[in-house]
């Protein structure tokens, strides 16, 4: 195992460490909403990239 550790404290730590990762994404898309505007912005981009290609 990496760095000499034993089977159950690796899992553990594995564990903990992707339940805390999901728990931080969620709180950032709860608290910043991140996502709230997101077909405002495809709309503007798909509008600039036909005005470029004209």
């Amino acid at each position: 195992m990496p760095a000499g550790t034993t089977w159950p404290n690796y899992l553990k730590f594995f564990t903990a460490a992707m339940i805390s990762m999901f728990a931080g994404s969620q709180v950032v898309h709860i608290y910043y909403k991140p996502l709230n505007d997101m077909d405002e912005l495809v709309q503007k981009e798909m509008l600039n990239l036909r005005r470029g290609l004209k």
